[in-house]
């Protein structure tokens, strides 16, 4: 599952993101603990703590002390959110530019895209 050159801990937290975002954590349900974390990935538990603990700080999850960690509300959405700027940043902001470099249109880009994405 982990891939080098980005941290185990970034790609742990991006994963539950990811699960989150297809629901099979929803809002309110419990993500399984630390150490659950630790013996599926094969990983360090400080490692799981450290992915866990940089989701709490961004508010995706949240502790209930002796109970577990929980999807927080809103969590989905935030995610959701901050992806898409992402995708904007990384990808959309690039292609615009290439684009514009090229001498192409707004319509001749969607013309492309809507081509690329019809099976």
């Amino acid at each position: 599952m982990f891939e080098d050159g980005v941290p185990i801990f970034t790609q742990l937290a991006e994963a539950i993101e990811a699960d989150i975002l297809r629901g099979t954590y929803p809002e309110g349900a419990q993500v399984p603990s630390l150490n659950e974390l630790a013996v599926f990935h094969r990983i360090n538990p400080a490692t799981a703590n450290r992915a866990v603990a940089q989701l709490v700080d961004r508010g995706v999850l949240i502790k209930r002390r002796g109970i577990g960690m929980f999807v927080a509300d809103g969590a989905r959405q935030l995610i959701a959110d901050e992806r898409r700027k992402l995708l904007v940043e990384r990808y959309v902001n690039p292609l615009l530019a290439e684009a514009r470099a090229l001498g192409l249109s707004e319509q001749d880009l969607i013309t492309l895209i809507t081509k690329e994405a019809t099976p």
